[in-house]
């Protein structure tokens, strides 16, 4: 019951870090907002924004298997990364492979389905 509360606590407390970054981006602060996206992955994800920021999906993959990252969590990461789509042709490149990796991971390995994630896949295909 402790680790629930806290993996509660913890998505709750990432859920408001997702509302300020869309917030900071709805006001045209996008230097602050990519600043707390990428100090949120360090501190939340233990993700560095250089693994995120390559080409290939090669570190990321090896990221996401080595980090064992609840499925909560996961969900929690794809919502980022989710918001990140559509900045940019050139960001939509770099994230939308390993946010597909992740929901692929959220299925295969936790067997989490959402409705939503499944529409976010089918959008993701755009970007691939």
């Amino acid at each position: 019951m402790y680790r629930r509360d806290l993996l509660k606590s913890e998505i709750e407390r990432l859920a408001q870090v997702l509302a300020r970054i869309m917030g900071l981006k709805l006001e045209g602060h996008l230097g602050e907002a990519k600043e707390l996206f990428n100090q949120t992955l360090e501190e939340a994800f233990l993700l560095s924004p250089a693994i995120l920021e390559e080409n290939t999906v090669d570190q990321f993959e090896k990221w996401l298997n080595e980090t064992e990252l609840p499925a909560e969590k996961l969900d929690s990461l794809s919502e980022f990364m989710y918001y990140e789509l559509g900045i940019s042709p050139q960001r939509n490149q770099l994230i939308a492979p390993k946010l597909n990796l992740v929901y692929q991971l959220l299925a295969d390995k936790h067997k989490i389905v959402h409705l939503v994630n499944f529409h976010r896949q089918e959008i993701i295909q755009q970007y691939l």
